[in-house]
């Protein structure tokens, strides 16, 4: 066993030992199918504390020809007769250029300790065979593999840290990309290439220097999209043995839904975990770095980015156009590619069917609003965002007049949003209720009856003590017809299973006079026959 060269099983068995290990090792079927063949290139693309570490040592570990089949007793991959292809048959190199990056100072001297790091390995293992050149990687693996017949598996962990790192330099990053493409591309002794990182493959032009491998990042996992982090499945799994509440856990974790059956939604695996061991929920996913990570980002502005950020903040999605990121952090054309660097950074959801991305969860949303709380130019949506206490509050207590008052004030806080007509005021009214995701469920937009209710907060089952809220928004129409509305067309009834207190509330915004009305009316739950027999706690409209 060499540091580089069949580094064993310890890795892998430390996560195997840990209070918490789902298993993944199915992922291992998806590999060894195209072991040996020309598929046998795989980049895998995740952000960060989604287990890309802990992956690449599973497939080390597996491919290791010095690793006993006992390693994986009991877990996915030994359920069937035999192991997939290539189980203990490989000569494994595995790699963290992470490591050698924080070693070096410049990429001459980086790709130098590189190559002497692995030569060293090889050749202590393997000294006596007829090089024609010791010091050369590449041919040095040719002969190892000549006289073995052992194909090499090489696992890349933090393959893209370099872009990082010199975001600027080009040569730099050529270079490296240069040695990777020589050093692995249409190679005999490569059975196996497996390289993950936070970025898909960087572009220079129409090409990239790694065209040989097969990408599967969070725009598109394929395959891989159940390894991405933890199945809905395997989470409630989890909830049911850790005494959590499971409703509570998705609103906070999940949102990485891929078009694939076999993942539908994935959670933050990272953030299951701890709250998991904790026993409590909260924001883990990201602790390793401060909110600057992301308001560098949305900071840029590019092409109305921060417009579109309001929005997501707000519960929308913004439709994007992928294909112009070059796959770096440095270079943005437009706010599609900022948007599209955030998915890869796991800040954005993506919808690969409807080309849309939005703000996945709500550990994901405080990152959002931590990010918008400092700098001017995000001031008008920091005291939104504050004041959603006393908005929610104003509801719950059914103050009709406070309810006005607040919404008013949220509307003038973000005018900078096109403010004409009731999906705008949707957008205004989800970033002043931001207080209710503590809570509540939020949809927008939900089926029900004969059309769709505006918003409908559902609260989740740790806080069944809260009513439901059903709200309707009106433009120029005022705020009794938003009531009559709901009523009418039974949007209530979407809440027909649920057994608590439900509260209408209707708003409504008059463009001549610029001022706000909120009706709320109180029901126990959803009449059997509709809703026009219902009673008004509330006597008098308010307005602001």
């Amino acid at each position: 066993m060499g540091i580089y060269l069949n580094p064993g099983a310890d890795l892998f068995l430390e996560a195997r030992r840990s209070k918490i290990y789902v298993d993944k090792t199915a992922m291992l079927f998806e590999l060894s199918a195209v072991l040996g063949t020309q598929q046998k290139y795989v980049c895998v693309s995740r952000p960060r504390r989604f287990g890309k570490s802990m992956a690449a040592n599973m497939i080390c570990a597996y491919y290791d020809h010095t690793v006993a089949d006992e390693v994986f007793a009991g877990l996915a991959v030994a359920r069937g007769e035999e192991f997939p292809r290539g189980r203990g048959a490989c000569d494994v190199l595995r790699l963290n250029m992470q490591e050698f990056l924080s070693e070096t100072e410049s990429m001459a001297e980086f790709l130098s300790l590189l190559k002497d790091s692995l030569l060293w390995d090889l050749l202590k293992e393997y000294p006596d065979y007829d090089y024609l050149r010791r010091d050369n990687l590449r041919r040095v693996m040719d002969t190892v593999y000549a006289q073995t017949q052992r194909p090499f598996v090489i696992v890349i962990d933090e393959w893209d840290c370099i872009f990082r790192e010199y975001p600027h330099d080009t040569e730099a990053q050529r270079a490296y990309l240069d040695f990777l493409r020589d050093w692995l591309k249409d190679k005999a002794y490569i059975g196996l290439a497996y390289m993950t990182g936070i970025l898909p493959i960087k572009k220079y032009g129409t090409h990239s220097a790694l065209n040989m491998f097969t990408e599967y990042s969070m725009e598109d996992p394929g395959a891989y999209a159940r390894y991405v982090g933890f199945t809905e499945e395997e989470t409630r799994a989890l909830c049911e043995a850790y005494g959590m509440d499971f409703e509570e856990c998705r609103a906070w974790y999940d949102g990485y839904a891929f078009p694939y059956p076999e993942a539908g939604h994935i959670y933050s695996p990272k953030s299951v975990v701890e709250a998991m061991l904790r026993q409590r929920f909260g924001s883990y996913w990201n602790q390793t770095e401060t909110y600057e990570a992301l308001k560098i980002y949305i900071d840029l502005n590019e092409g109305g980015l921060r417009d579109a950020i309001v929005r997501m903040m707000a519960g929308g999605r913004e439709k994007i156009d992928t294909t112009t990121f070059s796959n770096d952090m440095t270079t943005f054309h437009s706010a599609d590619d900022v948007m599209t660097l955030l998915v890869h950074l796991g800040y954005l959801g993506y919808d690969l069917d409807r080309g849309e991305v939005f703000i996945p969860n709500n550990e994901v949303l405080r990152e959002y609003v931590t990010a918008t709380k400092h700098g001017e130019e995000w001031s008008i949506i920091s005291r939104t965002l504050q004041a959603s206490d006393a908005l929610l509050d104003a509801v719950l207590a059914g103050d009709e007049e406070k309810t006005a008052a607040a919404v008013a004030q949220a509307h003038l806080e973000t005018s900078h949003i096109q403010y004409n007509d009731e999906n705008a005021l949707s957008y205004t009214l989800s970033l002043a209720f931001y207080s209710t995701r503590r809570f509540y469920n939020v949809m927008r937009e939900l089926p029900a009856g004969k059309g769709f209710a505006d918003l409908v907060f559902l609260p989740r089952p740790r806080h069944a003590e809260k009513p439901a809220l059903v709200v309707e928004l009106k433009w120029d129409k005022g705020a009794m017809a938003a009531i009559r509305q709901i009523k009418e067309k039974g949007y209530a009834g979407a809440l027909a299973d649920y057994a608590g207190e439900i509260l209408l509330v209707g708003i409504s915004y008059d463009r001549r006079t610029r001022r706000h009305e909120a009706r709320i009316e109180r029901l126990e739950r959803p009449a059997p026959r509709g809703l026009e027999e219902s009673v008004p706690s509330v006597d008098n409209n308010s307005k602001a």
